[in-house]
């Protein structure tokens, strides 16, 4: 008899339960940053171009990201709709919410492709890529929006099986595409010489074989729900629900690559070595925030179901359980990035073919950014307990802030004859301002009025006698209403 492992995030210590439960989401997360890296690594060591090749993959992910929005939002919105029904425990609801989530992920993947490979051309047009690497770029982002279906359906699966109580199989699956990626990404590049276009075909073919394999899983884990009534193909009460909860996060992935859009723009007419610079000191800095993004997922559906669960005072103890482990990581990057960045920058390019100004401008972002890191991801973790709980308003407010100001200020202080250095001070404004605000927010989340901000951790009393395990096993030949499993996790992402 099959067998499907559970995992209640209402019940049992909130630092282990989360930490049992967000740990594998955090090694997802910098398995996918790595993922995402490797393609520089490669082209800016081994493609004939060099830094050019860097130029045209970091323009290129530019508008990559503005589509991945929609994948990487709607994935969001869906994987806290289904953990508020599994701490309702109804079963028949997440089997609707997924049904009705595979056809709306379908239809909004085909507009996407459509506007990648329709508008692609006038978008890096817009985006000022030089013309000396335009050709390769257009090649890149050709090749990766022919990919869209297997990203959005990976997303979707990882989210659902994360959802069911699983988030250990992704991210096998994740090792395992990534893996394979560096393999295809030297053979591309370094044996078939295709440079940038073949770095593109190695991260399709990966992204393919990792979709399919979780598409499998995703089908067995499905089939372990029971429910006595038989659930609908496409339910719009669900739609709606879903669209409520995704869109804002729709929006925060659009308006922050958007805003990563028009800060390319200029970065690209202060010359081709500020764009090499800023490609890679930002891909670094997004692997820091990547990592915390990852754990606040968790912290999200963990309020979410908890709120179903009405066990308030958990959400202040998980939130403080996310920001210890936020910030402890964030100063390990914070002393990474200021001892070492020099030679993280000659990880992207050979030095024979990185100039001196390239050199400057990277350690100038990554060691005037990175030492804000703590206070992002304070925001980060605030703003994940404000949409765990409902919170969209205020979540969507301290995300715009932040992108708004950036943005705006990349331009004025530029203009204003700051340079490159605006555009390191312009990350770190925005940040202190809308972290001021996200505080807030939190603080004032409706439904903890009345719970101290910093309650003492306490033993659950909802576990059995005896025991503090959180895991379960459950046969699939029973129902299994009477068990919330879990939550879910966001897939690969930008950053903040």
């Amino acid at each position: 008899m099959e067998r499907a492992k559970t995992f209640d995030l209402t019940r049992g210590g909130v630092w282990s339960t989360l930490l049992k439960y967000s740990l594998p989401l955090f090694g997802s997360a910098m398995v996918q940053q790595l993922y995402s890296l490797v393609d520089l690594l490669v082209v800016g060591n081994f493609a004939a171009e060099g830094a050019l090749a860097v130029d045209a993959v970091g323009n290129a992910t530019n508008v990559i990201n503005i589509l991945l929005a929609f994948a990487l939002g709607a994935n969001g919105g869906c994987s806290v709709v289904i953990a508020r029904h599994f701490g309702a425990k109804d079963n028949v609801k997440v089997r609707e919410t997924v049904n009705t989530s595979l056809i709306s992920f379908a239809v909004l993947c085909a507009a996407v492709m459509a506007v990648g490979l329709g508008f692609g051309r006038q978008l890096l047009s817009a985006l000022s890529v030089h013309g000396s690497y335009f050709d390769d770029c257009i090649a890149y982002l050709y090749i990766y929006t022919a990919s869209m279906p297997f990203v959005f359906l990976y997303n979707l699966g990882c989210g659902i099986c994360s959802a069911l109580g699983d988030s250990k199989t992704p991210f096998i699956f994740l090792v395992i595409s990534s893996v394979l990626n560096v393999g295809l990404d030297l053979l591309m590049v370094c044996v078939l010489h295709l440079d940038v276009a073949g770095a593109a075909w190695a991260t399709l073919i990966s992204q393919a074989i990792s979709c399919v394999l979780t598409v499998i899983v995703l089908i067995r884990k499905l089939n372990s729900i029971r429910s006595e009534e038989k659930a609908k193909k496409f339910d719009c009460g669900l739609l709606k629900e879903l669209t409520a909860a995704s869109v804002p996060l729709i929006l925060q992935q659009s308006f922050v690559s958007v805003g990563n859009f028009f800060v390319g723009k200029r970065i690209n007419l202060i010359g081709e070595d500020a764009t090499t610079g800023f490609t890679t000191a930002f891909k670094l800095i997004g692997m820091a925030n990547m990592g915390v993004v990852s754990m606040t997922n968790g912290l999200a559906n963990f309020a979410s179901q908890n709120k179903s669960a009405k066990e308030y005072e958990r959400i202040r103890q998980g939130f403080m359980a996310v920001l210890t482990f936020a910030l402890v990581t964030s100063v390990c990057f914070v002393l990474l990035f200021v001892c070492l960045p020099e030679q993280l920058t000659r990880l992207f390019v050979q030095s024979e073919k990185l100039t001196d100004d390239a050199m400057a401008y990277s350690v100038r972002f990554l060691t005037t950014v990175s030492c804000f890191l703590p206070v992002v991801c304070l925001k980060i973790v605030a703003d994940g307990a404000v949409r765990g709980c409902g919170g969209n308003i205020g979540f969507a407010v301290s995300t715009f802030t932040d992108l708004i100001l950036r943005v705006a200020l990349v331009y004025i202080l530029v203009g204003a004859g700051w340079g490159f250095s605006g555009v390191c001070w312009a990350w770190a404004i925005g940040w202190c301002i809308s972290t001021v605000l996200a505080v807030v927010f939190y603080i004032n989340i409706r439904c903890l009025k009345g719970v101290k901000l910093f309650p003492r951790a306490k033993k659950s009393s909802s576990t059995p006698e005896g025991s503090t395990e959180e895991f379960s096993e459950v046969s699939s030949a029973e129902p299994s209403s009477d068990v919330a499993e879990g939550a879910a996790k966001q897939g690969d992402g930008e950053r903040e």
